[in-house]
């Protein structure tokens, strides 16, 4: 009777071991971490220069933590909507500053040591209330700024309308129209109610950002915590037209807005 030939055992791979599984893994992460660090929204270059008509100028205004950006007051009349209704409720000023922040430390204005805990509570809290700021103002709030403090960009007029309807998509309308959370006393601006959320996973200068990004200007989202960032983004954009028509008030056509 035959013997039968004894099976040779299968060769088997080594299962890699927990720590280089963990290794991999953080090396993962960190190559996620880096793409989202360098990567850049693109923005629409027609949006930021003026084929037939003149240019709208728009300015980056950074007081060295926050940005704010000066928009003509015309600007908001080109398309009806909540927007414009609360722009028209506003007090006089041929140009408004609009910031958006946490809806209690971004209003408060007592000294910033003494706001330093409600600093880190707007920080490091998820889901804090936030506002958007509303400031007419009659003169051109650029130039209070020195020129390392601002910027300034021409829009087309496709490029102004989709900034301003980036800032009213923030609003929170769902009493139907823009609600006023905040005013200081002596202070003609206002401060509407937003449907976004404040965290140091979206601050000013991220909201800022987004809204130059509407408006046709590339940005890095993750990288725009600080205003220098967001200041970049402009010098990269346009660094031969930043600073064109700086004071003029632009002329907007509102018959070709269709409004």
């Amino acid at each position: 009777m035959a013997r039968r030939r004894a099976t040779p055992p299968r060769a088997t791979l080594p299962l890699p071991s927990l720590h280089g599984f963990g290794r991999l893994l953080a090396a993962a992460g960190v190559a996620i971490l880096a793409a989202l660090w360098t990567w850049t929204a693109p923005g629409d270059p027609q949006l930021m220069t003026a084929s037939t008509a003149p240019g709208v100028t728009v300015h980056l205004l950074d007081n060295g933590f926050h940005t704010d950006l000066a928009v003509p007051r015309a600007a908001f009349e080109l398309v009806s909507g909540p927007l414009a209704d609360a722009v028209a409720s506003l007090g006089p000023g041929d140009w408004i500053r609009v910031g958006w922040g946490d809806a209690r430390f971004y209003v408060d204005q007592s000294p910033i040591g003494d706001r330093l805990p409600d600093g880190v509570r707007a920080f490091f809290r998820p889901g804090n209330r936030s506002v958007v700021m509303l400031d007419p103002e009659q003169g051109d709030p650029a130039l209070g700024y020195p020129a390392t403090a601002r910027r300034s960009l021409s829009l087309s007029q496709a490029g102004v309308i989709a900034m301003t309807r980036r800032i009213e998509q923030s609003l929170d309308l769902s009493g139907g129209a823009a609600r006023i959370a905040a005013a200081r006393p002596g202070d003609d601006a206002r401060f509407f109610a937003s449907r976004e959320t404040f965290s140091i996973l979206h601050l000013c200068n991220h909201w800022t950002a987004s809204v130059l990004n509407a408006g046709g200007v590339p940005v890095r989202p993750l990288r725009a915590v600080t205003s220098a960032e967001v200041v970049a983004s402009l010098d990269r954009a346009a660094p031969a037209g930043l600073d064109r028509a700086k004071s003029d008030r632009p002329k907007l056509d509102r018959a070709a807005s269709g409004d």
